[in-house]
């Protein structure tokens, strides 16, 4: 199982970024899927989820209404759309896939089986 997540780079505060994250080796249909976040000298925090239908999604406050999570199961995509952008949403961010029916809320770490290798957002002021 594979998450390849891109579309990282430096932008400035105010502006916009658009994140994807490519799975390969999993039935993409039947798993939940994370963003995360990691800043330096932080924990790794939950951004937003998205159910396998893509009807339910699921956010922190620091990004609501700013971020937006899509999936398109044909192609085994899940999207961040990063408006707004902050210099404190500077960080590494994380795709993350975890089977359908786990129980627990997306926001939980600990309930994901698969992890990207991170891309890192720069927001400069």
């Amino acid at each position: 199982v594979q998450l390849q997540a891109s579309g990282g780079g430096v932008v400035q505060a105010g502006g916009s970024l658009r994140l994807s994250c490519a799975a390969s080796g999993v039935t993409f249909n039947s798993y939940g899927l994370g963003w995360f976040r990691q800043a330096p000298g932080k924990e790794r925090e939950f951004v937003m989820g998205i159910r396998w239908s893509g009807s339910t999604t699921y956010y922190a406050d620091s990004v609501k209404g700013r971020f937006t999570i899509s999936r398109d199961n044909g192609k085994s995509t899940v999207y961040l759309q990063m408006n707004a952008l902050k210099p404190e949403d500077t960080a590494i961010y994380y795709c993350a896939a975890r089977k359908n029916g786990a129980g627990s809320p997306m926001l939980s770490r600990a309930t994901y089986d698969y992890w990207g290798q991170g891309t890192l957002v720069t927001v400069s002021s």
